[in-house]
């Protein structure tokens, strides 16, 4: 499995009596993927395949993960 890097948008609600309550939303890797994907399709002309464009922003959301060591 890959290292996912977290939560990219972490934060807590306070529920008072009701306790702390977590909300993780989309992990660091797949946030590193959309915005990797952004780009690819934003060039015209530049989209092979929708998978394929999916696999490379993966891709590239790695090297960043990796970079981050």
């Amino acid at each position: 499995m890959k290292e996912t890097g977290g939560p990219a948008f972490p934060g807590q609600w306070d529920h008072g009596e009701a306790g702390v309550e977590s909300f993780l939303g989309m992990d660091l890797r797949d946030y590193f993927a959309a915005k990797a994907l952004q780009g690819l399709i934003a060039v015209p002309g530049s989209m092979t395949s929708v998978k394929q464009d999916v696999e490379w922003a993966y891709k590239y959301a790695d090297a960043m993960m990796e970079a981050r060591k």
